[in-house]
């Protein structure tokens, strides 16, 4: 019986790096989970070993790589100086797998920047590197492994990452109105638009994939079927059993009224077609068969409590707006007034 291969996940106890350990752990790996705290809640029988690092810190994570490992798998990596870090790892990695994002694509400069071909494919230039933006972090640490990683690097572009254990979960946006028995939805733009999500157990798949088969490669990584808003709002109403009624904002709304987290006036769709080619990936779930466990998480989190005390950073992102129900009221009021703005919809 052969020596298991050794993998490090940095960022191991976040959204993605918690998906990212069970998914290794179960294939057979012999995992080292990093994190700023050091904890995790792994159990026994898995035989993870949690451990401290500050991800800043180059002396750290020399330490927690060790005398070396088959896989470094990066969750958290951001920047130039990140990329340094791990360029400096040298022979000690066999391979890697950084997790990096769809916003790095930059759209038609005379749109704004804001418009896309439907489906963007790997091949769609990116932002200027700069390490001054979030964008542009991400765009400097692709570029800097891209060109002098002496290991072999896949970079995966993810979309709006969800699942279990985000401390900014999107869904909530639905979920509480589910809860709260509210009666409607506004959504700006028609609902119409997709901004394209990534399920945290299909981003682990992807990594697992590519840790099986290393080379030097970017790749998206999304669900498949990427649904509409209207899609979205109408999936988490059934896992809660709640229904609702549809009204559509012929524009961008505002925050509070009609301009949910996935909100654009351009559809963003990837095609990760390249992961199905290269890899083999078959995605785990599609964005309505991951709902239930997100929303069984959610619900059990909040328990009756204050969702800002549960998700402070949820609620310093949303302000006081995200649930002002009385402004939704008078809107689709006005709406229906003006018979123009607000146009109602069934689910």
């Amino acid at each position: 019986m052969g020596t298991a291969r050794t993998a490090v996940v940095l960022g191991a106890t976040g959204q993605i790096g918690t998906a990212a350990v069970e998914r290794l752990v179960a294939a057979g790996w012999d995992v080292r989970a990093v994190s700023r705290g050091g904890g995790g809640t792994w159990p026994r029988e898995w035989g993870v070993r949690a451990l401290t690092a500050d991800r800043n810190d180059d002396g750290a994570l020399r330490r927690v790589v060790g005398t070396g490992c088959d896989l470094l798998v990066d969750c958290v990596a951001y920047g130039s100086r990140h990329a340094e870090q791990l360029v400096g790892l040298g022979g000690e990695l066999g391979a890697a797998v950084v997790v990096s994002t769809f916003m790095v694509y930059r759209g038609d400069p005379d749109a704004g920047g804001t418009r896309y071909p439907v489906p963007v494919t790997e091949e769609q230039p990116t932002v200027v590197p700069d390490d001054t933006t979030y964008a542009g972090g991400k765009a400097a640490l692709e570029r800097a492994l891209w060109e002098r990683a002496p290991f072999p690097v896949t970079l995966l572009r993810a979309g709006m990452v969800h699942g279990p254990g985000s401390a900014i979960p999107r869904e909530w946006y639905f979920v509480k109105r589910a809860l709260d028995r509210r009666p409607v939805r506004l959504l700006a733009y028609e609902g119409a638009g997709i901004c394209h999500p990534t399920g945290t157990r299909n981003l682990a798949e992807l990594i697992l994939r590519a840790a099986l088969r290393p080379g030097r490669r970017v790749l998206n990584a999304g669900d498949p079927r990427p649904p509409t808003v209207r899609e979205m709002a109408a999936a988490v109403d059934a896992v809660l059993g709640c229904e609702s009624e549809q009204y559509l904002i012929r524009g961008p709304g505002a925050p509070g009224l009609g301009r949910t987290p996935w909100s654009l006036e351009h559809s963003f769709v990837m095609d990760v077609s390249s992961a199905e080619r290269e890899l083999g990936y078959r995605p785990v779930h599609d964005y309505a068969g991951s709902l239930p466990e997100t929303v069984a998480r959610l619900v059990d989190e909040v328990g009756g409590r204050e969702w800002r005390e549960v998700f402070p950073a949820l609620s310093a992102r949303w302000g006081r707006t995200a649930f002002a129900y009385e402004a939704e009221d008078r809107a689709i009021a006005a709406g229906r007034a003006a018979g123009q703005t607000i146009v109602a919809a069934g689910p």
